[in-house]
């Protein structure tokens, strides 16, 4: 396996550059596999659907429309954190737990629990594939929604990165519960894809949070992703996002996080 060739270390180094060596060539390697093979149509999925979106809802008039229930932004202006969560949910919920769980299912973890790396390095250096891509992904949209379409670019940057960075924790976190609990990445990818049209659901991709009955408002906002669609929007407008969203995308993180960690087996 390419992954456990990455954990060969010159015996000579030092333990302290020994490490730094194995999770760089680890990351290295977890980056060139996920843009091959089934990874690399979950890379294009990622970053082209959610761009394609942007250009289709961008090419329709009515979409570039001040709306008053909307508070006077466009539908596209609306749509465009929700797209950029869908980027981000898709390649934590979908791509990598069907990625752990067939790791452990190829024993490829059991197996580097006797290397120098060890196998919570796996973890980390999927954590930050993806966290790379989810940023390339959101610089793409936005450039595309303000050069293509006038969309303006966030004002508050600070709370922006604040939000994106929490919201891509409490889905990764999400990521990780799923890859613990499932024993095959068969399951893990199809209860992926469960939470993943659940949270997306939330998130107004089929209807906007402003447009959604009062009840189901009130369930989106207690969920991470109706948290991180109004903190962007508040950061893109120059506010900053309240208390309580970044509270709640911070407590699924912890939550989730800490049972991935409890419940995570490598074999």
């Amino acid at each position: 396996m390419e992954a456990m060739e990455a954990m060969t270390v010159p015996a000579g180094k030092a333990p302290a550059v020994r490490k730094r060596s194995a999770m760089a060539q680890l990351t290295v390697t977890e980056l060139k596999l996920f843009a091959r093979g089934r990874a690399a149509v979950g890379l294009g999925v990622s970053l082209g659907v959610p761009l394609l979106l942007v250009i289709i809802f961008g090419g329709i008039r009515s979409f570039k429309t001040p709306v008053r229930a909307y508070g006077g932004l466009t539908t596209l202006d609306v749509y465009v954190p929700i797209l950029l969560v869908f980027a981000l949910a898709l390649l934590s919920l979908v791509a990598m737990p069907a990625t752990l769980a067939g790791y452990r299912e190829l024993g490829v973890l059991r197996r580097l629990k006797t290397t120098p790396a060890g196998p919570v390095r796996v973890l980390v250096a999927q954590l930050a594939v993806k966290l790379a891509v989810a940023v390339l992904a959101v610089v793409v949209l936005v450039a595309v929604a303000r050069l293509g379409y006038g969309v303006a670019v966030p004002r508050q940057l600070g709370g922006f990165a604040v939000a994106g960075l929490l919201a891509a924790a409490a889905l990764m976190a999400t990521g990780l519960f799923v890859a613990a609990v499932s024993p095959s990445a068969g399951v893990a990818r199809g209860v992926g894809a469960i939470v993943f049209y659940m949270m997306m659901f939330f998130a107004g991709l089929w209807l906007p949070i402003p447009n959604m009955p009062l009840v189901l408002q009130h369930i989106s906002h207690a969920t991470p992703l109706g948290a991180a669609v109004p903190a962007l929007q508040n950061a893109t407008l120059g506010h900053w996002p309240t208390g309580l969203q970044l509270a709640t995308m911070a407590a699924y993180a912890a939550a989730f996080g800490l049972g991935a960690a409890r419940l995570f087996r490598w074999e």
